[in-house]
């Protein structure tokens, strides 16, 4: 017998003050004040991560009630795209306006788990901004498109610290969705969305028509 669905109930959220209000709305750059806005965001259970126009990613951990600051040395440009993974470690990848994309292992008070905080950088192979990331499931598969149809592959080796990244497709239009799964990545730019098998580097493409 199937059970009765309970009915669905309206509910109103309000605004996370706790959060907004430990992230500054402006910051001061010699002699200039320069207004911070947010611009990328993602959660998970363990954390929620914001990147804002000043290039500072601003991570909340919801069980410590704690907020941290990581970045990008040199330029502060903005952060474009921000992905959250939770396996073994707890790992955040960001992207930029101008293709730089940075990995954080973070810190871990749990035993056998990373106890100093590590950043691995995807080499220049973008040159545009970053518009979709992607992880495996396992952390050792990152997957980044920007706005110029570049798909880039980066291989994590954590236990080494070593990052190796490849151009493995390129399309003719801006990436705007990435998502990977058992060694198929889905892809979806402006003007189609495809199936790219990873282990044949074949595309199979969704549809027959292409977007307008």
């Amino acid at each position: 017998m199937a059970s009765v669905a309970s009915p669905v109930t309206f509910k109103e959220f309000c605004p996370l003050y706790y959060l907004l209000n430990a992230i500054p709305t402006k910051v001061q750059k010699g002699f200039r004040s320069i207004v911070v806005y947010l611009t990328a965001l993602d959660t998970n259970g363990d954390y929620i991560a914001v990147g804002s126009s000043i290039g500072m990613l601003y991570l909340y951990c919801r069980h410590l009630n704690q907020m941290k600051k990581y970045n990008f040395e040199g330029k502060c440009e903005s952060i474009t795209f921000v992905k959250l993974l939770s396996c073994f470690d707890d790992l955040v990848a960001v992207g930029t306006a101008s293709g730089r994309v940075a990995v954080f292992q973070l810190v871990s008070s749990l035993p056998g788990r990373n106890k100093q905080l590590r950043r691995f950088d995807v080499a220049g192979i973008h040159k545009s901004s970053i518009t979709a990331l992607a992880w495996s499931p396992n952390g050792m598969k990152l997957f980044s498109g920007d706005d110029k149809g570049k798909i880039v592959y980066s291989a994590l080796d954590l236990d080494q610290g070593t990052c190796n990244s490849s151009l493995v497709l390129e399309e003719p239009s801006s990436i705007v969705q990435l998502d990977y799964n058992q060694k198929v990545l889905l892809v979806s730019t402006l003007q189609r969305t495809l199936l790219f098998y990873t282990e044949e580097k074949s595309v199979k493409q969704v549809g027959t028509q292409p977007r307008k």
